[in-house]
Protein backbone atom coordinates (compact mmCIF):
# COMPACT_ATOMS: atom_id res chain seq x y z
CA UNK A 1 0.00 0.00 0.00
CA UNK A 2 1.16 3.45 -0.89
CA UNK A 3 1.64 5.77 2.00
CA UNK A 4 -0.52 8.24 -0.19
CA UNK A 5 -3.17 8.63 -2.57
CA UNK A 6 -3.71 10.74 -6.03
CA UNK A 7 -6.81 12.83 -6.17
CA UNK A 8 -8.06 15.63 -8.98
CA UNK A 9 -9.01 18.77 -7.49
CA UNK A 10 -11.11 21.19 -10.34
CA UNK A 11 -8.99 24.48 -10.50
CA UNK A 12 -10.99 27.47 -9.56
CA UNK A 13 -9.19 29.32 -12.64
CA UNK A 14 -7.29 27.36 -15.37
CA UNK A 15 -3.56 27.55 -14.98
CA UNK A 16 -2.07 29.88 -17.28
CA UNK A 17 1.17 27.66 -17.45
CA UNK A 18 -0.60 24.24 -17.96
CA UNK A 19 -2.94 26.22 -21.26
CA UNK A 20 0.58 27.00 -22.68
CA UNK A 21 2.48 24.14 -21.50
CA UNK A 22 -0.05 21.38 -22.01
CA UNK A 23 -1.29 21.52 -25.41
CA UNK A 24 2.60 21.83 -26.45
CA UNK A 25 3.58 18.33 -23.79
CA UNK A 26 0.56 16.79 -25.61
CA UNK A 27 1.45 17.49 -28.83
CA UNK A 28 5.35 16.00 -28.70
CA UNK A 29 3.37 13.00 -27.06
CA UNK A 30 1.57 12.10 -29.71
CA UNK A 31 4.12 12.06 -32.15
CA UNK A 32 6.14 9.88 -29.80
CA UNK A 33 3.12 7.85 -29.75
CA UNK A 34 3.22 8.10 -33.50
CA UNK A 35 7.01 7.26 -34.18
CA UNK A 36 6.28 4.04 -32.06
CA UNK A 37 3.91 2.78 -33.86
CA UNK A 38 5.69 3.36 -37.25
CA UNK A 39 9.07 1.48 -35.35
CA UNK A 40 6.52 -1.00 -35.03
CA UNK A 41 5.60 -0.82 -38.69
CA UNK A 42 9.16 -1.27 -39.82
CA UNK A 43 9.80 2.33 -40.53
CA UNK A 44 12.15 4.83 -39.74
CA UNK A 45 10.22 7.99 -37.92
CA UNK A 46 12.62 10.51 -38.40
CA UNK A 47 12.70 9.64 -41.90
CA UNK A 48 8.80 9.38 -42.36
CA UNK A 49 8.74 12.87 -40.44
CA UNK A 50 10.45 14.82 -42.51
CA UNK A 51 9.00 13.12 -45.88
CA UNK A 52 5.55 13.87 -44.62
CA UNK A 53 6.87 17.82 -43.90
CA UNK A 54 8.43 18.10 -47.39
CA UNK A 55 5.40 16.69 -48.81
CA UNK A 56 3.17 19.04 -46.56
CA UNK A 57 5.01 22.16 -47.75
CA UNK A 58 7.76 21.23 -50.08
CA UNK A 59 11.48 21.67 -49.71
CA UNK A 60 13.95 24.71 -50.13
CA UNK A 61 15.03 23.06 -53.85
CA UNK A 62 11.31 23.29 -54.73
CA UNK A 63 11.41 26.62 -53.40
CA UNK A 64 14.23 28.43 -55.33
CA UNK A 65 12.73 26.86 -58.28
CA UNK A 66 9.37 28.62 -57.64
CA UNK A 67 7.23 25.43 -57.33
CA UNK A 68 5.40 25.81 -54.40
CA UNK A 69 2.28 23.05 -55.15
CA UNK A 70 2.58 21.32 -52.30
CA UNK A 71 1.64 24.20 -50.29
CA UNK A 72 -1.39 25.14 -52.34
CA UNK A 73 -2.36 21.44 -51.79
CA UNK A 74 -2.53 22.30 -48.41
CA UNK A 75 -4.12 25.54 -48.31
CA UNK A 76 -6.52 23.78 -50.67
CA UNK A 77 -7.62 20.83 -48.52
CA UNK A 78 -7.72 23.51 -45.72
CA UNK A 79 -10.77 25.53 -46.93
CA UNK A 80 -13.57 23.10 -46.44
CA UNK A 81 -11.66 21.64 -42.77
CA UNK A 82 -12.17 25.12 -42.05
CA UNK A 83 -15.12 25.89 -42.84
CA UNK A 84 -16.71 22.52 -41.00
CA UNK A 85 -14.53 23.08 -38.06
CA UNK A 86 -16.37 26.32 -37.88
CA UNK A 87 -19.60 24.92 -38.61
CA UNK A 88 -19.06 22.15 -35.58
CA UNK A 89 -17.56 24.80 -33.34
CA UNK A 90 -20.57 27.40 -33.21
CA UNK A 91 -22.90 24.31 -32.27
CA UNK A 92 -20.94 23.56 -29.62
CA UNK A 93 -20.16 26.48 -28.22
CA UNK A 94 -23.81 26.31 -27.46
CA UNK A 95 -23.26 22.68 -26.05
CA UNK A 96 -25.71 21.19 -29.09
CA UNK A 97 -23.75 18.55 -30.62
CA UNK A 98 -23.95 18.80 -34.06
CA UNK A 99 -22.61 15.75 -35.44
CA UNK A 100 -24.23 16.36 -39.62
CA UNK A 101 -21.56 18.84 -40.61
CA UNK A 102 -20.98 16.65 -43.57
CA UNK A 103 -24.30 15.82 -44.28
CA UNK A 104 -24.99 19.63 -44.52
CA UNK A 105 -21.83 19.84 -47.08
CA UNK A 106 -22.86 17.18 -49.11
CA UNK A 107 -26.38 19.19 -49.12
CA UNK A 108 -24.66 22.05 -49.96
CA UNK A 109 -22.88 20.82 -52.58
CA UNK A 110 -25.61 19.37 -54.74
CA UNK A 111 -27.88 22.73 -54.44
CA UNK A 112 -24.62 24.51 -55.87
CA UNK A 113 -24.29 21.91 -58.60
CA UNK A 114 -28.17 22.37 -59.06
CA UNK A 115 -27.82 26.15 -59.50
CA UNK A 116 -24.69 25.55 -61.85
CA UNK A 117 -26.48 22.59 -64.11
CA UNK A 118 -29.80 23.72 -64.69
CA UNK A 119 -30.18 27.65 -63.66
CA UNK A 120 -29.13 28.76 -67.39
CA UNK A 121 -31.57 26.65 -69.05
CA UNK A 122 -34.15 27.02 -67.19
CA UNK A 123 -33.64 31.07 -66.96
CA UNK A 124 -31.82 32.01 -69.64
CA UNK A 125 -32.23 35.82 -69.16
CA UNK A 126 -30.43 35.98 -66.36
CA UNK A 127 -26.51 37.34 -66.97
CA UNK A 128 -24.45 34.52 -67.49
CA UNK A 129 -21.24 35.92 -66.13
CA UNK A 130 -19.35 34.96 -62.68
CA UNK A 131 -20.82 37.44 -60.63
CA UNK A 132 -23.80 36.46 -61.03
CA UNK A 133 -23.61 33.18 -60.71
CA UNK A 134 -20.96 32.49 -58.22
CA UNK A 135 -23.23 34.51 -55.51
CA UNK A 136 -26.77 32.52 -56.56
CA UNK A 137 -24.55 29.26 -56.10
CA UNK A 138 -23.15 30.29 -52.77
CA UNK A 139 -26.35 31.56 -51.16
CA UNK A 140 -27.67 28.21 -52.68
CA UNK A 141 -25.37 26.22 -50.99
CA UNK A 142 -25.68 28.05 -47.60
CA UNK A 143 -29.57 27.71 -47.48
CA UNK A 144 -29.63 23.83 -48.62
CA UNK A 145 -26.95 23.30 -45.37
CA UNK A 146 -28.82 25.56 -42.82
CA UNK A 147 -32.46 23.88 -44.26
CA UNK A 148 -30.72 20.15 -44.21
CA UNK A 149 -29.10 21.09 -40.29
CA UNK A 150 -32.43 23.02 -39.28
CA UNK A 151 -34.55 19.59 -39.07
CA UNK A 152 -32.55 18.48 -36.50
CA UNK A 153 -32.62 21.35 -34.80
CA UNK A 154 -36.79 21.95 -34.66
CA UNK A 155 -36.46 18.21 -33.67
CA UNK A 156 -34.38 18.83 -30.83
CA UNK A 157 -36.42 22.38 -29.52
CA UNK A 158 -39.69 20.99 -30.13
CA UNK A 159 -39.43 17.28 -29.11
CA UNK A 160 -36.49 16.95 -27.60
CA UNK A 161 -35.02 14.64 -29.47
CA UNK A 162 -31.29 13.47 -28.97
CA UNK A 163 -29.52 15.51 -31.61
CA UNK A 164 -26.53 13.30 -32.00
CA UNK A 165 -28.61 10.56 -33.52
CA UNK A 166 -30.23 12.71 -35.97
CA UNK A 167 -27.53 14.78 -37.28
CA UNK A 168 -25.59 11.64 -37.30
CA UNK A 169 -28.14 9.66 -39.38
CA UNK A 170 -29.27 12.66 -41.60
CA UNK A 171 -25.39 12.53 -43.00
CA UNK A 172 -26.36 9.23 -44.75
CA UNK A 173 -29.52 10.15 -46.20
CA UNK A 174 -27.78 12.87 -47.81
CA UNK A 175 -24.81 10.99 -49.04
CA UNK A 176 -26.92 8.32 -50.37
CA UNK A 177 -28.95 10.77 -52.22
CA UNK A 178 -25.69 12.71 -53.23
CA UNK A 179 -24.43 9.25 -54.75
CA UNK A 180 -27.99 8.17 -56.83
CA UNK A 181 -27.72 11.77 -58.12
CA UNK A 182 -24.29 11.52 -59.85
CA UNK A 183 -24.69 8.11 -60.59
CA UNK A 184 -28.07 8.06 -61.92
CA UNK A 185 -30.50 10.94 -62.11
CA UNK A 186 -27.82 13.82 -63.20
CA UNK A 187 -25.48 11.26 -65.11
CA UNK A 188 -23.61 12.74 -67.87
CA UNK A 189 -25.16 11.16 -70.74
CA UNK A 190 -21.40 12.59 -72.72
CA UNK A 191 -19.35 11.17 -70.06
CA UNK A 192 -18.40 7.11 -71.53
CA UNK A 193 -20.13 5.19 -68.71
CA UNK A 194 -18.39 7.24 -66.08
CA UNK A 195 -20.33 8.47 -62.80
CA UNK A 196 -20.76 12.07 -62.61
CA UNK A 197 -22.96 15.18 -63.71
CA UNK A 198 -21.91 16.93 -66.80
CA UNK A 199 -18.99 19.50 -66.31
CA UNK A 200 -20.59 23.20 -64.91
CA UNK A 201 -20.19 25.99 -67.47
CA UNK A 202 -17.43 27.94 -67.24
CA UNK A 203 -18.37 31.33 -66.07
CA UNK A 204 -20.02 29.42 -62.97
CA UNK A 205 -16.21 28.29 -61.97
CA UNK A 206 -14.79 29.84 -58.58
CA UNK A 207 -11.64 31.42 -59.37
CA UNK A 208 -8.36 30.36 -58.89
CA UNK A 209 -5.57 32.01 -57.06
CA UNK A 210 -2.55 29.62 -58.09
CA UNK A 211 -2.12 25.97 -59.15
CA UNK A 212 -5.83 24.56 -57.51
CA UNK A 213 -5.99 26.92 -54.84
CA UNK A 214 -9.29 29.04 -55.10
CA UNK A 215 -10.71 32.27 -53.58
CA UNK A 216 -12.58 29.62 -51.59
CA UNK A 217 -9.79 30.39 -49.05
CA UNK A 218 -10.58 34.50 -48.68
CA UNK A 219 -14.24 32.66 -48.09
CA UNK A 220 -12.92 30.41 -45.26
CA UNK A 221 -10.69 33.05 -43.96
CA UNK A 222 -13.76 35.56 -44.16
CA UNK A 223 -16.11 33.26 -42.27
CA UNK A 224 -13.31 32.71 -39.39
CA UNK A 225 -13.72 36.66 -38.92
CA UNK A 226 -17.44 36.62 -39.25
CA UNK A 227 -18.01 33.45 -36.54
CA UNK A 228 -15.19 35.30 -34.15
CA UNK A 229 -17.35 38.71 -34.77
CA UNK A 230 -20.50 37.23 -33.93
CA UNK A 231 -19.37 34.79 -31.02
CA UNK A 232 -16.80 37.80 -28.68
CA UNK A 233 -18.76 41.19 -29.51
CA UNK A 234 -22.02 40.37 -29.98
CA UNK A 235 -25.36 40.02 -27.54
CA UNK A 236 -26.30 36.85 -29.70
CA UNK A 237 -22.82 35.37 -28.98
CA UNK A 238 -22.87 36.40 -25.30
CA UNK A 239 -26.19 34.60 -25.34
CA UNK A 240 -24.80 31.34 -26.75
CA UNK A 241 -21.70 31.31 -24.44
CA UNK A 242 -23.97 31.46 -21.35
CA UNK A 243 -26.43 28.78 -22.73
CA UNK A 244 -22.91 26.57 -23.34
CA UNK A 245 -21.94 27.09 -19.75
CA UNK A 246 -25.15 27.61 -17.59
CA UNK A 247 -28.21 26.82 -19.78
CA UNK A 248 -30.14 27.26 -16.28
CA UNK A 249 -28.70 30.84 -15.97
CA UNK A 250 -29.96 31.28 -19.19
CA UNK A 251 -33.33 30.97 -19.04
CA UNK A 252 -33.32 32.90 -15.69
CA UNK A 253 -31.50 35.78 -17.39
CA UNK A 254 -34.52 35.64 -20.56
CA UNK A 255 -32.30 33.64 -22.74
CA UNK A 256 -34.64 31.64 -25.47
CA UNK A 257 -33.40 28.73 -25.45
CA UNK A 258 -35.72 27.38 -28.59
CA UNK A 259 -34.35 30.27 -30.86
CA UNK A 260 -31.26 30.27 -30.18
CA UNK A 261 -30.70 26.06 -30.96
CA UNK A 262 -33.00 27.07 -34.35
CA UNK A 263 -30.27 30.27 -34.91
CA UNK A 264 -27.44 28.27 -34.31
CA UNK A 265 -27.97 25.32 -36.30
CA UNK A 266 -28.95 27.45 -39.08
CA UNK A 267 -25.71 29.48 -39.07
CA UNK A 268 -23.58 26.16 -38.65
CA UNK A 269 -25.52 24.36 -41.37
CA UNK A 270 -25.01 27.24 -43.57
CA UNK A 271 -21.33 27.32 -42.86
CA UNK A 272 -20.54 23.57 -43.92
CA UNK A 273 -23.13 23.73 -46.81
CA UNK A 274 -20.46 26.74 -47.72
CA UNK A 275 -17.71 23.90 -48.01
CA UNK A 276 -19.97 22.22 -50.27
CA UNK A 277 -19.61 24.72 -52.80
CA UNK A 278 -16.28 25.24 -52.17
CA UNK A 279 -15.68 21.73 -53.13
CA UNK A 280 -17.78 21.36 -56.10
CA UNK A 281 -17.85 25.20 -57.81
CA UNK A 282 -13.66 25.67 -56.73
CA UNK A 283 -12.44 22.12 -57.26
CA UNK A 284 -14.43 19.62 -59.61
CA UNK A 285 -16.92 21.88 -60.94
CA UNK A 286 -19.06 18.78 -61.44
CA UNK A 287 -20.94 16.85 -59.04
CA UNK A 288 -18.59 13.36 -58.55
CA UNK A 289 -17.32 11.19 -56.38
CA UNK A 290 -15.49 12.59 -53.41
CA UNK A 291 -17.36 15.50 -52.24
CA UNK A 292 -18.21 13.42 -49.29
CA UNK A 293 -14.32 13.06 -48.05
CA UNK A 294 -14.64 13.01 -44.36
CA UNK A 295 -14.24 16.87 -43.75
CA UNK A 296 -17.63 17.10 -41.70
CA UNK A 297 -15.78 14.15 -39.61
CA UNK A 298 -12.52 16.33 -39.55
CA UNK A 299 -14.15 19.78 -38.78
CA UNK A 300 -15.30 17.86 -34.91
CA UNK A 301 -11.87 17.05 -34.60
CA UNK A 302 -10.30 20.52 -35.27
CA UNK A 303 -13.14 22.39 -33.44
CA UNK A 304 -12.16 20.28 -30.20
CA UNK A 305 -8.01 21.20 -30.64
CA UNK A 306 -8.97 24.53 -31.93
CA UNK A 307 -10.83 24.50 -28.33
CA UNK A 308 -13.93 25.72 -30.53
CA UNK A 309 -12.16 29.38 -31.11
CA UNK A 310 -12.56 30.51 -34.67
CA UNK A 311 -8.79 31.71 -35.00
CA UNK A 312 -7.97 28.63 -33.35
CA UNK A 313 -9.75 26.08 -35.90
CA UNK A 314 -8.08 28.32 -38.47
CA UNK A 315 -4.97 27.37 -37.21
CA UNK A 316 -5.45 23.86 -36.60
CA UNK A 317 -6.95 23.25 -40.09
CA UNK A 318 -3.84 24.24 -41.76
CA UNK A 319 -1.80 21.58 -39.48
CA UNK A 320 -4.23 18.49 -40.02
CA UNK A 321 -4.51 19.46 -43.67
CA UNK A 322 -0.12 19.50 -43.68
CA UNK A 323 -0.58 15.96 -41.80
CA UNK A 324 -2.76 15.06 -44.73
CA UNK A 325 -0.80 16.40 -47.53
CA UNK A 326 1.99 14.63 -45.97
CA UNK A 327 0.50 11.31 -45.65
CA UNK A 328 -0.12 11.34 -49.51
CA UNK A 329 3.08 11.83 -49.85
CA UNK A 330 4.90 9.21 -48.12
CA UNK A 331 2.43 6.54 -49.22
CA UNK A 332 4.16 7.54 -53.19
CA UNK A 333 7.89 8.07 -52.01
CA UNK A 334 8.10 5.69 -48.63
CA UNK A 335 5.63 2.89 -49.57
CA UNK A 336 3.60 3.57 -46.24
CA UNK A 337 0.21 3.79 -46.28
CA UNK A 338 -1.62 7.43 -46.51
CA UNK A 339 -3.64 6.50 -43.12
CA UNK A 340 -0.57 6.56 -41.34
CA UNK A 341 -1.62 10.51 -41.17
CA UNK A 342 -5.17 9.59 -39.58
CA UNK A 343 -3.61 7.49 -36.84
CA UNK A 344 -1.64 10.73 -36.06
CA UNK A 345 -4.83 12.85 -36.33
CA UNK A 346 -6.07 10.10 -33.86
CA UNK A 347 -3.20 10.17 -31.52
CA UNK A 348 -3.05 14.24 -31.62
CA UNK A 349 -6.69 14.34 -30.52
CA UNK A 350 -6.34 11.74 -27.68
CA UNK A 351 -3.36 13.19 -26.49
CA UNK A 352 -4.36 16.95 -26.64
CA UNK A 353 -7.63 16.34 -25.04
CA UNK A 354 -6.40 13.80 -22.39
CA UNK A 355 -4.05 16.70 -21.74
CA UNK A 356 -7.21 19.19 -21.28
CA UNK A 357 -7.49 17.45 -18.14
CA UNK A 358 -4.78 19.25 -16.73
CA UNK A 359 -5.66 22.68 -17.53
CA UNK A 360 -8.68 22.02 -15.42
CA UNK A 361 -7.58 20.06 -12.69
CA UNK A 362 -4.77 19.20 -10.78
CA UNK A 363 -3.46 16.30 -9.16
CA UNK A 364 -3.20 16.39 -5.52
CA UNK A 365 -0.53 13.97 -3.70
CA UNK A 366 -2.88 13.43 -0.30
CA UNK A 367 -0.95 11.54 2.68
CA UNK A 368 -2.54 8.50 4.55
CA UNK A 369 -2.81 8.68 7.97
CA UNK A 370 -1.81 5.62 9.76
CA UNK A 371 -3.16 6.21 12.77
CA UNK A 372 -6.73 6.99 11.20
CA UNK A 373 -6.81 4.01 9.01
CA UNK A 374 -6.72 1.63 11.77
CA UNK A 375 -10.27 0.66 12.98
CA UNK A 376 -10.76 -0.32 16.69
CA UNK A 377 -12.91 -2.94 17.22
CA UNK A 378 -15.79 -2.65 19.29
CA UNK A 379 -15.37 -3.90 22.59
CA UNK A 380 -18.30 -5.72 24.97
CA UNK A 381 -18.41 -2.47 27.06
CA UNK A 382 -19.29 -0.46 23.94
CA UNK A 383 -21.49 -3.06 22.01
Amino acid sequence: MLPFSLKFEKRLEPSRTAVILVPFVSLVLAFLFGAVLLSVAGANPLETYRAMLAGAIGTPAQWQDGQFYNMTELLVKAVPIILTGLSVSVAFRMLFWNIGAEGQLVMGGIAAAAVALFLPSLMPFIPQSPWVYIPLMMLAAILAGAGWALIPALLKAHLRVNEIITTLMFNYIAILWYQFLFQSAWKDPEGFGFPGSALFPEFTWLPRISGRLHYGLLLAVGAAFLVWIIMEKTRWGYEIRLIGENPTAAKYAGVSIIKNIILVMLLSGGLAGLAGYVEVGGIAHRLQHGLAAGYGFTGIIVAWLGRLNPWGVVIVSFLLSALLVGGEQIQVTMGLPASVSLVLQGAILLFVLGGDVFTRYRLRRIRKNPTSAKTQAPSVQDA
